[in-house]
């Protein structure tokens, strides 16, 4: 995997996750089908089968349903059975970013938790760009794969689209493959 490629991934699964699909977003994803191809066979055909307007009023009731109304995407929540949201460094996540130096001012967001699964991918973004891989290695380990592969695995089967069958799917397999990747890279830097 090369750092663009990665980069755009967790752009692309911080969106996804941020809120549900809009116009650009449908139309984005039908322009391009190389990534539907990456996604799943099941996503294809969705897009060849159906139109923009279907799809659009498809996928934000399925994205409602799976991370709004029944469970959110905040490891915190899906960690604590209590469903609350730990504040400042209270939070593990907030103060891994802080010893990171990822600024996070959540005035500027419509997701009111820092430990939000779209907040997390941005992080892995940025720590991608500024190329520290211990340090992404590390929130995989200690966050991303407490919480998201098993949460994923769970919320497939609340999918009623075929993207969202195929996100929760391509998410684990992602996020196995960029930490293999990340503790390969570690490796051969420590050698």
């Amino acid at each position: 995997m090369d750092k663009e490629y990665r980069l755009y991934i967790y752009a692309f699964l911080s969106r996804t996750m941020a809120d549900s699909a809009d116009k650009r977003y449908v139309s984005d994803l039908r322009n391009n089908r190389d990534f539907l191809e990456l996604l799943g066979e099941s996503t294809v055909a969705y897009f060849d089968e159906k139109s923009d307007e279907v799809i659009l009023d498809e996928l934000n009731e399925d994205f409602s349903s799976m991370f709004v109304i029944n469970t959110q995407a905040v490891e915190s929540f899906v960690l604590d059975a209590k469903n609350e949201t730990l504040v400042g460094l209270q939070n593990p996540v907030m103060n891994f970013y802080y010893k990171h130096g990822f600024e996070l001012n959540m005035d500027q967001t419509e997701l009111m938790a820092p430990d939000h699964l779209s907040i997390e991918f941005a992080f892995m973004q940025t720590l991608i760009f500024r190329n520290e891989p211990q340090a992404q290695a590390d929130f995989l380990k200690e966050h991303l794969f407490n919480w998201v592969v098993p949460y994923m695995m769970g919320m497939k089967s609340m999918a009623l689209t075929p993207f969202y069958s195929d996100i929760c799917d391509f998410i684990v397999e992602f996020l196995v493959a960029d930490y293999e990747y990340c503790t390969t890279l570690e490796k051969s830097r420590d050698e």
